[in-house]
């Protein structure tokens, strides 16, 4: 073989032993009891505050070799691990330790005319595989909500992030140790090839659910190649419409902090909606502040004809997911055209309605079809801390098994569960 197939066949056998190591896992961590999960999310936290000092050295290390290689800047501070953000990642180990544990649950238990009880038990999915980017808290977010769930883990953070994820993760380990559970449960990718993404997802064998956080370019690419199941969304175009019955001083603020808050994230908005009976007066008034906080505006020719300082907005501009302070704005006859707008060209991520009037905001929960609905609130709330998920893995815009934030039950699914005393099928 040429050093190409060496390379390759080296890359498989050591994903391959990492897959049977985590579906042996798997069977251990499904039995554990949730003291033994808590003990050792505490005890990952206890291991992250003692090592602070080697976790700051290896992300330093991470750091000096992005400059190296001109990383820009959003990436750049995504990488860094400040003291503020260990003190996150130890705070969020301890709030996940404290959130009820789902796996054993049952529900709907009834009987059946025939005498057996039916009904159904959360059960851990088994082997989850994460692939991120950048940002290294995420192993410590992954491995928490995976081990609380009971499930084996296999992480795969950005070369970029490679020294302080094997940093966070020897912490991971010695947690896992002190609580008597397999090491192995959380297993952290070592290697920075790209081959072993190609591999972790083409593994139905050992790998039962594939969760991509990043772009959207590694997102399709883990959509297009996966040979197992994938939760996933590819981008957050999310819209506010400020319909002709809104409070517009409730509008103003809705909209302004939906755009501002953070400009990064995927519950963001990307684009607004007014309906144009309203237009002379709400888009003057929120151009007003958008111009406050420098966001760039591109509207339609009906807003730039209220607001010249906006440039003109192409047909891309209303998919676009900017994650920058650049808004599209159109204005729309009403309702109909709003939630039309909205499914045709949204992500099916999160969307929101301003408006007074019960009955069409009922019509805009029904009709528009994204996870995350609202009335007359910020689409900065689609998270889970804020959903009371305690934490959330990433959000779903798919519409089987898990859809929105996914936290602790998205990382579950259910069996159905029978009892009976004896009982035959007649």
């Amino acid at each position: 073989m040429n050093n190409a197939e060496n390379h390759i066949a080296d890359v498989t056998e050591y994903m391959q032993a990492v897959g049977e190591r985590a579906r042996a896992a798997s069977r251990l961590i499904n039995r554990a009891s949730t003291a033994q999960k808590n003990a050792a999310l505490l005890a990952i936290a206890d291991s992250l505050n003692i090592r602070r000092d080697q976790l700051i050295v290896a992300n330093q290390k991470d750091l000096d070799a992005g400059r190296g290689k001109n990383l820009d800047a959003a990436l750049m501070d995504r990488l860094e691990l400040t003291p503020q953000r260990i003190d996150a990642m130890i705070e969020g180990l301890r709030q996940v330790a404290g959130l009820e544990d789902p796996v054993g649950a049952v529900t709907d238990l009834t009987y059946r005319p025939s005498g057996i009880q039916v009904g159904k038990m959360r059960v851990p999915l088994g082997v989850i595989g994460i692939i991120y980017e950048s940002r290294p808290n995420v192993t410590c977010e992954a491995a928490s909500l995976c081990l609380k769930a009971g499930n084996a883990a296999i992480l795969r953070g950005g070369s970029e992030a490679l020294l302080s994820n094997q940093a966070i993760a020897a912490c991971v380990r010695e947690g896992l140790a002190a609580a008597g559970l397999d090491v192995n449960v959380i297993q952290v990718i070592d290697r920075p090839d790209r081959d072993a993404v190609g591999q972790l997802i083409t593994m139905p064998e050992f790998v039962d659910v594939i969760v991509p956080r990043g772009g959207k370019g590694l997102i399709e690419r883990v959509s297009a190649d996966a040979k197992v199941p994938v939760i996933k969304h590819l981008d957050g175009n999310c819209h506010v419409y400020v319909d002709d019955r809104a409070d517009l001083e409730k509008a103003v603020t809705v909209v302004v902090n939906a755009k501002t808050q953070r400009y990064g994230t995927c519950c963001t908005m990307e684009s607004l909606l007014i309906a144009r009976s309203v237009a002379e007066q709400a888009i003057p008034r929120i151009a007003a502040e958008f111009a406050r906080h420098q966001v760039e505006m591109r509207g339609c020719e009906a807003v730039r004809a209220i607001i010249p300082e906006a440039s003109a907005a192409c047909d891309e501009d209303w998919k676009e997911e900017y994650l920058a302070p650049i808004v599209s704005i159109k204005v729309v006859e009403g309702l109909e055209e709003a939630i039309a707008h909205i499914n045709s060209h949204g992500s099916q991520h999160t969307d929101s309605i301003i408006t007074e009037d019960f009955n069409r905001a009922q019509r805009f929960l029904r009709e528009v079809d994204s996870s995350s609905v609202m009335i007359n609130a910020s689409t900065r709330f689609a998270d889970g801390f804020e959903y009371g998920l305690g934490a959330e893995i990433g959000i779903s815009t798919d519409k089987l098994h898990a859809r929105g934030p996914v936290g602790l039950e998205g990382l579950t699914s259910q069996k159905f569960i029978v009892i009976g005393d004896g009982h035959i099928r007649q």
